[in-house]
């Protein structure tokens, strides 16, 4: 018993030691943000039950949400590049802040799916910045740990924030949106304080040819394009956790309170799983990987098809769950390597919106096929679809070459992007571990000053 005990502390201290202090802030603004998400947890509630619109409206607000969320997408990519990853982080966090609070005080339904709008914009900016800056700050053979880290953080945070939100939502709605804003804005004070700058400095010639790599270069870029087409099919499985899995069970049936009981699981395991589940697959092959991933995710959600209590929902929920804890760190990994360090606000601001469209294509998707074929059908659809993902997968990893699967190099990196790296740059792809911390030092002299 003790032997285990300590072969778990060990296995904890090896998967959080050696990352940046930088590392740890971001996380930590990663975590409070998610403990704080209420308003994506009981918007469709408080449309419907508390402001008494119809449900069709409440799918409206919805997609304007995400419609928000497809067009800041590259927005927030190029001002990443361009302005720097923490200026973006800084103007995203605080008009989310802003237009969370105003949510909760618009009665007028016009004003509401605006601003709405407005949430889905602000909330969707921070994401290429967080994940360009992830990339800047740790060295590359640690990037999946820290990603597959910070996917830890956000389910941590979310699942405690949904199980707060039933609570807080029978207190008051707008208790709910004013505490998503007060802590979104602590996020920003803490990127203010604690994070310094991460954007690699360069030359100014190097400055002129990054002024080169627009979104028509990331259009033209097609082996990442390729990645991003099929993390749009990858999300497009995904999506039915919470679209197309709920209307199934409800038609079969089945109480919210059962869908509840059964997509719990995916949480828990998560929390649970994802950091052991990182130590196995860390230095593992990144194609493999995706393919194992994607093929279990199709068919997880395949095997629906077969559940009739909710046990066997459980069951199939534990097999999509492993695909997603395998899938997002190795996915966000190979996003960064075809990426050019000076680009990579695009082109993360390019892979957000593949998951962006997808939350906009799924419930018409979804709803489409329940209604004129069933739920079998979606179910199938989700295998197949699965299956095309993985071999998807395997043909373009059988096509990188070698050195660009152990660099950031490839078509992308032809991009422009020929300059010598600087210290802040070499922090996140070349040299070791010191010599990003003391990159890192050096920037964070003016942290605390004006972005």
């Amino acid at each position: 018993m003790m032997s285990s005990v300590v072969r778990g502390r060990r296995a904890v201290r090896e998967t959080v030691s050696g990352l940046p202090p930088a590392f740890w802030w971001l996380w930590t603004s990663t975590l409070v943000n998610r403990l704080g998400a209420f308003v994506a947890t009981f918007m469709a509630l408080y449309l419907t039950l508390d402001r008494g619109y119809s449900a069709t409206y409440a799918g409206l607000v919805a997609a304007l949400h995400g419609l928000g969320g497809v067009i800041s997408s590259l927005i927030a990519g190029v001002m990443t590049d361009r302005l720097g990853r923490r200026p973006t982080l800084l103007v995203a966090q605080a008009s989310t802040a802003v237009s969370v609070a105003l949510l909760g005080f618009v009665r007028d339904p016009v004003a509401i799916a605006a601003v709405a709008f407005l949430v889905g914009m602000a909330s969707n900016a921070s994401r290429p910045a967080v994940q360009a800056m992830m990339a800047d700050i740790v060295r590359p053979e640690d990037r999946i740990r820290a990603f597959s880290l910070n996917y830890w953080a956000i389910n941590l945070g979310f699942a405690v924030s949904s199980m707060a939100a039933g609570f807080i939502a029978e207190y008051s709605y707008l208790a709910g949106f004013l505490i998503e804003a007060l802590m979104t804005m602590v996020c920003a004070v803490v990127v203010f304080v604690k994070l310094p700058e991460s954007k690699p400095v360069r030359s100014a010639e190097a400055a002129a040819r990054e002024d080169s790599v627009g979104l028509g270069t990331v259009l033209r870029d097609r082996r990442f394009m390729s990645v991003v087409g099929l993390s749009f099919l990858i999300a497009l499985i995904f999506q039915q956790a919470s679209i197309g899995l709920p209307v199934a069970m409800g038609e079969a049936g089945f109480t919210p309170a059962d869908y509840g009981m059964a997509i719990a699981v995916n949480g828990v395991l998560i929390v649970a799983l994802q950091i052991p589940v990182t130590r196995f697959i860390e230095h593992r092959d990144p194609g493999r990987l995706l393919v194992i991933s994607s093929l279990l995710a199709g068919y997880g959600f395949g095997l629906t098809a077969f559940a009739g209590s909710v046990g066997v929902f459980a069951l199939t929920v534990c097999v999509w769950t492993l695909a997603e804890i395998v899938n997002a760190p190795t996915q966000t990994g190979l996003v960064v390597r075809l990426s050019p360090v000076h680009g990579r606000g695009r082109y993360q601001g390019m892979y957000t919106m593949s998951w962006a469209v997808a939350a906009l294509v799924a419930p018409l998707m979804s709803g489409v096929v329940i209604d004129r074929f069933g739920a079998e059908w979606l179910w199938g659809v989700c295998a197949v679809v699965g299956t095309v993902a993985g071999l998807g997968y395997a043909a373009l990893m059988r096509r990188l070459p070698a050195e660009d699967k152990e660099t950031a190099g490839g078509t992308a990196r032809t991009a422009g992007d020929t300059a010598r790296p600087t210290a802040v740059e070499t922090a996140g792809d070349v040299a070791g571990e010191t010599a990003g911390e003391n990159a890192v030092g050096q920037a964070g002299a003016s942290a605390s000053g004006p972005a």
